[in-house]
């Protein structure tokens, strides 16, 4: 059989997976790829470190250049995280002729622009289906299965994470500390893990998915985002009462050719998928006008998941499916859509309105009035007995019906004003 040879650089969590599946699944890899996909060469910074993987005798180094200067080597996977050394390797591997398989979202996310028209320039190709959702292959559906679609929205859980501290409160009502720590203790959040508690990985995995879907260049910085660091049990037992799970999705609409992108904790209805998925697990809810909704759920990320989907971008690579879709990519960000920013979205949403307010007369009068004069009518509302003698503030909960961000935006600039409102409201959208 044809043997090819590949590379990986960085032998960490997902290289390490990667390593794995080549060398012990040889046969099964073979028969999907028509060929023998050949392990030539790991690079990693240090040789002497201690690893759960035994490589076979001359593989391992710690010279990038034995993969750069082998022209045999067709196919590397570069598993590096971060930004730099990652991107300027990147680079190096594209310019000595190699196509490229990564993992890594927040270099994509950040650089992808220029990494993306380097490897056209150099007639190379890059495939990340593992830098967003891990296991779930989202990137080839879209470029490769749903082709034919115009896409129209996408709704994804794109941050395990999140999604396993959201449930930890949820379900066993733990403080957001709590659900944090316990999140630390099993290895799903970093010891500093705002990166993905502000929303800042979802966002870098949206721009890549508007990249794919849409023709969208737009940097992660611009999306607008709001992570789950103020979330507060009391917004999850009133969405429980309401018939609804909150989840913090990344959300891109298209109306039109403009483009609303936006990161964010939501209500979803309890009899829906998405308000089923809970740990650290992903989903992602597409609609496009000829398959109309599709569902995608399974793992976001840990060592095998991931190294599934870079191993299934290996064998697209060699057979050369993946340099097909890369051209596709490049022919579709011709005409992009346009991403509105946030002041100019105009889809309808419907919202969950939380007010702190003084348990007066004349408070629901006043905060109905000013939703009504933006044009906002309210579909339910929520005000509960007040009991403790001592305190007369008290929560009241409204479901709006369809409105714009700019009414919602206008209103409640105007109800915070209040006398009668003791803190900022709690706004959040809602996905039925």
């Amino acid at each position: 059989m044809e043997k090819t040879k590949i590379a990986i650089v960085g032998l960490g969590t997902v290289g390490t997976g990667v390593a794995r599946l080549l060398l012990e699944q040889a046969e099964r890899t073979a028969r999907h790829a028509g060929q023998t996909i050949w392990l030539e060469k790991v690079v990693v910074r240090n040789r002497n470190k201690a690893r759960d993987i035994e490589l076979p005798e001359g593989v391992l180094t710690d010279r990038l250049e034995e993969v750069t200067e082998n022209p045999d080597i067709r196919c590397v996977a570069q598993l590096i995280g971060g930004l730099e050394p990652a991107r300027s390797i990147m680079i190096r591997l594209l310019e000595s002729g190699k196509d490229i398989v990564t993992a890594n979202k927040a270099l994509l996310a950040e650089h992808g622009a220029e990494l993306f028209d380097r490897a056209r320039e150099l007639g190379r190709s890059i495939a990340f289906d593992a830098a967003v959702a891990g296991g779930i292959p989202i990137v080839t559906n879209i470029g490769q299965c749903l082709a034919a679609n115009r896409i129209e929205s996408i709704h994804g859980i794109l941050n395990g994470t999140c999604n396993f501290i959201i449930s930890q409160m949820e379900e066993h009502g733990v403080s957001y500390a709590e659900a944090v720590e316990e999140a630390q203790q099993r290895g799903y959040a970093e010891a500093d893990p705002t990166t993905d508690v502000d929303g800042s990985d979802a966002a870098q995995k949206l721009a890549l998915l508007a990249h794919l879907a849409f023709g969208a260049r737009v940097h992660w910085k611009e999306i607008p985002r709001q992570g789950i660091e103020s979330l507060s049990r009391i917004d999850l037992r009133y969405a429980r009462e309401l018939g609804y799970r909150l989840k913090l999705l990344a959300v891109a609409r298209l109306e039109e050719e403009e483009l609303e992108l936006h990161v964010g904790a939501q209500l979803v209805r309890c009899d829906s998928p998405m308000a089923d998925v809970g740990g650290a697990y992903n989903a992602i809810r597409l609609v496009g006008d000829a398959v109309g909704r599709v569902w995608f759920h399974g793992m976001g990320a840990g060592r095998m998941p991931t190294a599934s989907a870079v191993a299934a971008d290996l064998i697209d690579t060699v057979v050369g499916r993946t340099a097909i879709t890369f051209r596709t990519l490049q022919l579709w960000s011709e005409k992009p859509a346009r991403v509105v920013p946030r002041p100019s979205f105009t889809t309808s949403t419907r919202y969950y309105l939380r007010f702190t307010v003084k348990d007066h007369p004349g408070v629901l009068a006043d905060i109905t009035g000013a939703l009504s004069r933006e044009g906002i009518s309210i579909a339910s509302f929520i005000q509960h007995e007040r009991h403790e003698v001592e305190d007369d503030r008290v929560p009241l909960i409204i479901m709006t019906h369809q409105t714009t961000v700019g009414a919602a935006d206008r209103a409640m600039e105007k109800i915070n004003q209040l006398e009668m409102v003791h803190e900022p409201a709690v706004r959040l959208r809602i996905l039925d």
